[in-house]
């Protein structure tokens, strides 16, 4: 729509049809045939004016009386039409700059409603990470409590235990010297022989048993770390072999492990978090190894290796392995495949984290039916 800042022409005022309308009701009042048209169809045609400027003339009638009536006529109505053109022209510029200042809100609505969702993703991100950093820290201290509480056991163990072990100990072999002693005194026959040997046995398989108990207690402690501040210098064989006893030990010495530990320097570690660590990942191995009835039926290798920078210990078995579907799991904390009552799904979680706390990583690699293979790594000039 044109907005009239140049001057109209007739065709801007009125289309072709109108015209043709305008020029039948002027020749209805002037009795005679009236022509309205932009260019001047005879000398005696009459102009028709709209804002003092000349936009048509008026042919034809009956005088020129008649001419300029029918010019005044249509002169008064243009400017009408005039009006509401520009009524009309302001309505639409007002309609339009209406529209542009909705467009314009509705884009600041837009981008303040992207910089919400930005600002409500982030705050979701940093919601999930204190979640997960929670999460973390309740694992840590479940942990944590659970060692303190083998620590608490461990060292009431050996402070309940050792003592009495050592009197028996003592007091057995004492008992055996004087075994010794009294077959001397006694008749040389076959029964008071046989009787001074199978005493002999007696006091040797107690001997054996005090001493074994005594090996326990002095792994329970390495295990447990008693008396030793959190970080310090750790004997990673040691601990290794302080773990495969107690396996053995909870597994009714029924294992076949075979032990290839290399000569390593020692390492600033926690003990008892590596010790926790050593023993879960060779339980799960003693439980992989099992046959249905419960029996020992794989084998276990643990092997420990300097390699570079780094201390390499590896944890192998041939028994059942891990379901393919599982292995994305393996290191969700809570998750376990065990029975109800038999896991707690913190031992795999427990040795990545414990891995990654001092600087090192955790990889596990498993086919079912076949075997599982555990590496850990961690760096020797990691200090604390």
């Amino acid at each position: 729509m044109r907005t009239f800042e140049d001057d109209p022409t007739l065709t801007d005022l009125l289309n072709d049809e109108q015209r043709s309308r305008l020029n039948q009701y002027l020749g209805g009042l002037c009795g005679q045939s009236v022509t309205l048209d932009q260019h001047r169809p005879s000398p005696d045609a009459v102009p028709v004016e709209f804002n003092l400027e000349t936009v048509a003339w008026i042919g034809g009638g009956q005088s020129d009386e008649q001419r300029r009536a029918a010019a005044d006529l249509v002169s008064f109505v243009m400017m009408f039409i005039g009006k509401y053109r520009l009524a009309a022209n302001l309505h639409h510029d007002a309609t339009e700059a209406s529209y542009a200042e909705l467009q314009r809100q509705n884009e600041a609505l837009r981008a303040s409603e992207a910089r919400y969702r930005a600002l409500s993703d982030q705050l979701q991100q940093k919601v999930d990470e204190q979640v997960s950093v929670i999460r973390q820290t309740q694992q840590e201290l479940y942990e944590s409590a659970r060692l303190r509480s083998v620590g608490q056991l461990a060292a009431g163990v050996a402070h309940e235990i050792n003592n009495p072990i050592g009197f028996i100990s003592s007091n057995l072999r004492v008992a055996r010297e004087y075994v010794r002693d009294m077959q001397a005194l006694l008749p040389d026959n076959d029964d008071n022989r046989e009787l001074a040997t199978d005493f002999n046995d007696l006091l040797n398989e107690s001997i054996d048993g005090a001493s074994r108990i005594a090996d326990i207690v002095s792994d329970l402690k390495t295990f447990s770390s008693i008396d030793q501040a959190d970080y310090t210098r750790c004997d990673i064989n040691a601990l290794l072999t302080s773990a495969i006893h107690l396996v053995q030990t909870e597994h009714d010495h029924q294992l076949t492990i075979m032990e290839q530990l290399g000569e390593l320097p020692s390492i600033s570690g926690h003990p008892s978090r590596l010790s926790q660590t050593f023993f879960n990942l060779l339980d799960n191995a003693a439980r992989a190894v099992r046959d249905k009835e419960g029996q020992s039926a794989g084998r276990i290798l643990v092997k420990s290796q300097a390699q570079g920078d780094n201390i390499q210990v590896i944890i192998q078995d041939n028994g059942c392995g891990i379901p393919e579907a599982h292995r994305p799991k393996v290191f969700d904390a809570f998750y376990t495949s065990r029975p109800v009552g038999e896991g707690t799904g913190l031992g795999l979680t427990v040795a990545r984290d414990t891995a990654r706390a001092h600087g090192g990583r955790l990889q596990l690699n498993s086919r079912e039916h076949t075997g599982t293979r555990v590496l850990l790594t961690l760096p020797i000039n990691e200090g604390r």
